[in-house]
C-alpha cells in the first residue's frame, strides 16, 4: 500500500490541514505511517510564526534530505505558513518534490492523487528497512481515539495585520467559509463519532458569513443545533471582535467548553499600539467584564509576548501586574521573536538577557496563577474527554477536561481500547495538582457526556501488601 508520512509544526490552523492532507491522502489509497523512513511520501507542514519553528522546519528538511539519499524514489512535500514564505528557496532545494503554499492544498491534494499509482503496492524493500531512523512525531495517526475531537474551520487568513506577526503576509486576508458548508462539516464529523467540535480560525471570532453577514455568535448557535453534537469550543478568538452580543450568544449555548482564549500580548496600551492590537487596556477589560457577566463559571487563557521591541520596565511591570491578579487559568507564553517581513523586525530589539529575565519572572507568577487553579479542583470529580494512554507513562490514561485541563490517572483493570473508546467520557476524583495538570482516580466511563456513566472496575486491595 501507498503510504504517507505527514509532521506538522504550528497551531491549529496548520493541524487542520495536515488533516485535510491526511483525508484527501487516505481517499486516494494511501496508509498514513508513523515514521518517515516508512514513507512513500513525507510532508512537513510549516510554521514560521517564532524563528525556533523555523529553524526545526529547515532542519527536519536537512534529514529528509538524508533519508531521500537511501530512498531515491521517496516523494519530498513542503507546506505551510514557511513555505509560503519561502516558496522559491525551497524549490531551488533539490531533494523537496513539490513546495505548496497555506493556498494550495487542493494542488497537493490532487498531486498525492497523481503520484499514488507511481507505487507499487509492495512491503518495505530490504534497503528502505535498513535506513537510520529518522525521529520526528508523526500527525494524523488514525486510532481509537482520534476520531473524538474534530477541527473545523470557518476561515482562513487574517485582516489585522500586527506588527509581530507574518500571517496576514503568508495566509493572507480574511477568508470566510459559507455557514452552510461549515454546519455540513460539523455534521459529517458528528456522524463519524466526534463528541467534540473546535472551529478553527486565526482570528475566529471575527467571522462572518459571506452570504448573509452572520457572525460567529449566529454560527456558533447554527452548529450547536446540530444533533448529537455533545461539546462546542473554539480557537483562536481576537479581544476586538468580542462583542457584547457574541459573548451573550455563547452564554446560550450548553454545548460549548466553558473556556474562552482571549489573547493579550502585552499589559501596556503604548506597546499594544506598537503592535497594531487594535484595543487598549481599558477594552480588554471591558472584555473580560462581559465574560464574567454572561459567563462567570469560564475560565480565562491568553497569550503573552515578552521583550517585545521598545517594551520598557513600566510597561512589562503593567504585564507582570495584571498576571498577578490571577484573571487567566493558563497562558502561552513567548519571548519576542523575530520575523522576516514584519514591521517590528525592523525596530530596535531588547536586548536578549532583559527579554529572558523577564520572562522568567513572568513565567513564575502565571505558574502560581496556574497552580493555584488546578489546586481548586483538589477533592472534585471531573468529567474529562479520554485522549488515550498517556505518553509518558503508558500505564495510565490521559483526558482532558471541558476547561482544557490535562488529567492523569492509572489505567483501570477493566481498560480496554475499544470499550474506552465507546465510552470516553471519563468521571475523575481528582486528587493531586501540578502546573501542568492534575493527577487523580477514574469512578466511571460514559458513552455521551449527559449519560450518568458506569462505573469502572477498580483495582485488587492487596490487604497483606497494606498489612
Amino acid at each position: 500500500m501507498a503510504s504517507i508520512y505527514i509532521e506538522t509544526f504550528g497551531c491549529q490552523m496548520n493541524e487542520a490541514d495536515s488533516q485535510y492532507i491526511a483525508d484527501r491522502a487516505a481517499s486516494a489509497g494511501y496508509g498514513i505511517v508513523p515514521k518517515a523512513e516508512d514513507a512513500n511520501v513525507v510532508v512537513l507542514n510549516t510554521c514560521t510564526v517564532r524563528d525556533n519553528a523555523e529553524r526545526r522546519a529547515y532542519g527536519r528538511m536537512g534529514h529528509f534530505n538524508m533519508l531521500k539519499k537511501g530512498n531515491p524514489g521517496l516523494k519530498v512535500v513542503v507546506t505551510g505558513c514557511l513555505a509560503e514564505q519561502d516558496h522559491d528557496r525551497m524549490k531551488k532545494l533539490a531533494h523537496i518534490d513539490a513546495v505548496f503554499g497555506t493556498k494550495e492544498l487542493v494542488q497537493l491534494g490532487d498531486t498525492l492523487v497523481s503520484w499514488r499509482s507511481g507505487f507499487e503496492d509492495t512491503e518495505i524493500t530490504e534497503e528502505r528497512a535498513l535506513l537510520l531512523p529518522m525521529g520526528g512525531s508523526a500527525d494524523c495517526i488514525a486510532d481509537a481515539f482520534s476520531h473524538l475531537r474534530a477541527f473545523v474551520t470557518v476561515q482562513r487568513g487574517c485582516s489585522y495585520y500586527c506588527t509581530f506577526c507574518i500571517v496576514p503576509h503568508v495566509r493572507g486576508r480574511f477568508d470566510h467559509r459559507p455557514i452552510d458548508v461549515i454546519v455540513g462539516e460539523a455534521r459529517q464529523h458528528i456522524a463519524a463519532g466526534s463528541r467534540e467540535i473546535m472551529l478553527v480560525g486565526q482570528t475566529v471570532n471575527s467571522y462572518r458569513d459571506p452570504a448573509t453577514g452572520a457572525d460567529f455568535g449566529d454560527l456558533c448557535h447554527a452548529v450547536a443545533e446540530l444533533p448529537g453534537l455533545e461539546r462546542l469550543t473554539f480557537i483562536s478568538p481576537h479581544p476586538k471582535d468580542f462583542t457584547e452580543k457574541i459573548i451573550a450568544n455563547l452564554a446560550e449555548i450548553p454545548q460549548l467548553n466553558p473556556r474562552i482564549h482571549l489573547p493579550l500580548q502585552s499589559g501596556s496600551d503604548p506597546i499594544l499600539r506598537r503592535m497594531n492590537r487594535k484595543y487598549t487596556m481599558e477594552q480588554f477589560h471591558e472584555k473580560v467584564d462581559f465574560i464574567h457577566r454572561y459567563l462567570p463559571q469560564w475560565a480565562i487563557t491568553t497569550d503573552i509576548i515578552v521583550g517585545f521591541p521598545g517594551e520598557t520596565d513600566d510597561d512589562f511591570q503593567s504585564t507582570l501586574d495584571y498576571v498577578q491578579t490571577g484573571v487567566f487559568a493558563n497562558a502561552f507564553m513567548f519571548i519576542y521573536s523575530v520575523r522576516r517581513g514584519t514591521p517590528a523586525a525592523r525596530w530596535e530589539q531588547i536586548p536578549s538577557g532583559v527579554a529572558h529575565e523577564r520572562f522568567a519572572l513572568l513565567l513564575d507568577a502565571q505558574n502560581a496563577v496556574v497552580r493555584s487553579y488546578h489546586d481548586r479542583k483538589i477533592g472534585s470529580t471531573v468529567r474529562a474527554l479520554i485522549q488515550g494512554p498517556s505518553r509518558k507513562d503508558p500505564s495510565k490514561l490521559s483526558a482532558k477536561t471541558l476547561d482544557n485541563v490535562t488529567v492523569i490517572a492509572p489505567m483501570p483493570p477493566d481498560y480496554a481500547t475499544d470499550l474506552y473508546a465507546s465510552e470516553p467520557w471519563l468521571d475523575i476524583s481528582v486528587e493531586t495538582a501540578h502546573v501542568w495538570g492534575c493527577t487523580g482516580t477514574i469512578l466511571r466511563r460514559a458513552d455521551r457526556y449527559a449519560d450518568e456513566g458506569n462505573p469502572v472496575e477498580r483495582p485488587m486491595v492487596d490487604l497483606l501488601a497494606v498489612g
